[in-house]
């Protein structure tokens, strides 16, 4: 039985052909596209549980193909990539990808990731529902739903999964990096601005729904969901 389907979108057949060789020993099946508008087909077509892409693509680029999933997707993306920049991962952290491997890598390591990476997605077996309750707030990980006051609430995943993550610890403080570390899963380490940004968009969709919790900042530490005794 397959573990899952998995996309592998590089313009190096060298590269695709030994991932394929790593990813299928574990299980999985793999699809591989070389082109950046082939990925966008055959995400429709296969319907993958995730996507290996590098950045530097024909057609269309690595970023433009993550944000076209995006805006009809969850399905988890691990970027590869031969650059290293913070800015590039950082990108890719806003942009909603759930991992990040620079070359040259080992494929042993691109495989581990990709379990851990659906681990954390709850792909790889069956998993109680992941839910939380509070005043006029509903959070729901194993749906991907946020609802206020009873409406359901458009939510990008990972504004999904910190303010789960969040709320699921109540008054516990959370740092910047533990944050990232956390909830995208990162090796990471840099400018952690893209947390600032997801919190902020969370903030303009809670702001002064309940008098009884709220997204506070704790001023140079980091966040929590604060919840009164």
């Amino acid at each position: 039985m397959s573990q899952g389907k998995i996309l592998v979108v590089d313009d190096d057949q060298n590269i695709c052909e030994l991932l394929r060789l790593y990813i299928e020993k574990e299980g999985f099946e793999v699809v591989i596209a070389n082109d950046g508008r082939k990925a966008l087909e055959l995400f429709d077509a296969q319907n993958p549980d995730l996507i290996m892409l590098d950045i530097m693509l024909p057609e269309l680029d690595g970023w433009q193909v993550c944000r076209e999933i995006r805006k009809k997707s969850q399905c988890p993306i691990i970027m590869l990539t031969a650059k290293g920049e913070v800015f590039d991962k950082v990108l890719g952290l806003e942009l909603g990808a759930d991992d990040y491997v620079v070359k040259p890598f080992e494929a042993k390591e691109v495989v581990a990731r990709i379990k851990a990476v659906l681990r954390r997605m709850g792909k790889s077996g069956s998993e109680a529902v992941k839910e939380v309750h509070y005043d006029k707030l509903s959070i729901n990980l194993t749906n991907y739903e946020l609802k206020v006051n009873g409406k359901a609430v458009d939510t990008p995943p990972k504004e999904m999964e910190l303010i789960y993550h969040l709320a699921s610890n109540p008054n516990r403080v959370f740092t910047r990096d533990q944050l990232l570390d956390e909830v995208w899963g990162f090796d990471y380490y840099g400018d952690s601005r893209t947390v600032d940004v997801h919190v902020k968009r969370l903030r303009e969709k809670l702001e002064g729904v309940s008098d009884q919790w709220a997204l506070k900042t704790v001023w140079g530490v980091g966040y929590k969901f604060e919840v009164k005794e």
